[in-house]
């Protein structure tokens, strides 16, 4: 283990985010207010609750894994594609750093981000609605277990994209739909079949409704299905990222 090289590559990309830090942190606690007037507001007149919870704080979890999503795929892909953009992809790879190494530093600072917007849309939530935690330590933990989950996906998008619009084409397009249809404003109990059976092959489901479970105590899946699935998920996105640093694809080009 080269722990100075990891807290190199860490350090280095944490600079970057202090360099935009209030943009990073003013952009979702904006978004995080306009949801809650749209939604909370209007939406919220017509349904007070939503399984007993008030509807204010329902969407919450569902709001703060919006934003994790995007800014873990988004600051991981970044980070992992400037070396290739600049062309000093090959300096990382010659390092004295092992792979797993080298994805720690950046994966851990990606995921160091997210985790402070999470936190920190958590923190703007509470300016409307109270919001009552019944798992604080679980939902620290699965606000971590997703952040880096996501975080490696975005690391493995970043090394297998060819240009700075590719990096955006799974968040905005793939990701983002899948988070509206995943449950993140609603309960899925509500909708009529088949589209309730449909939306549980939408991975996103089990991802906020596991999340939904630390702060309510309750959720429209079992907490050991959310949880077998974020671990598949990010099961895959290791696998899928050590093959890529055993042949080299899209890495060395």
């Amino acid at each position: 283990m080269n722990p100075h090289g990891i807290w190199a590559i860490y350090r280095f990309e944490m600079a970057r985010f202090g360099r935009t830090v209030w943009t990073s942190l003013l952009v979702p606690v904006i978004t995080t207010s306009l949801y809650f007037i749209v939604f909370g507001s209007a939406i919220g007149r017509q349904m007070s609750e939503v399984s007993g919870v008030p509807y204010g704080a329902f969407i919450v979890p569902g709001l703060i894994l919006l934003a994790i999503f995007s800014e873990s795929i988004m600051n991981a892909s970044l980070g992992i594609y400037m070396p290739k953009f600049t062309g000093t992809m090959y300096e990382i790879l010659s390092a004295p750093l092992s792979p797993f190494e080298t994805v720690l530093g950046y994966v851990g600072a990606a995921t160091t981000k997210s985790v402070i917007i999470g936190l920190v849309i958590f923190a703007t939530a509470h300016l409307f609605v109270a919001l009552p935690i019944a798992h604080p330590v679980a939902a620290l933990g699965y606000l971590v277990l997703v952040s880096a989950a996501f975080c490696l996906f975005g690391f493995a998008i970043g090394i297998c994209a060819k240009g700075f619009e590719q990096l955006q084409v799974i968040p905005l397009l793939v990701v983002t739909p899948m988070t509206f249809l995943g449950g993140a404003f609603y309960s899925v109990s509500i909708l009529p079949e088949p589209w309730r059976t449909v939306t549980l092959f939408n991975p996103i489901v089990y991802l906020i409704n596991g999340f939904r479970w630390t702060f309510f105590g309750t959720s429209d899946v079992a907490l050991g299905i959310s949880l077998s699935v974020t671990a598949a998920f990010l099961a895959a996105c290791l696998l899928w990222i050590g093959w890529i640093f055993r042949t080299g694809w899209r890495l060395k080009s």
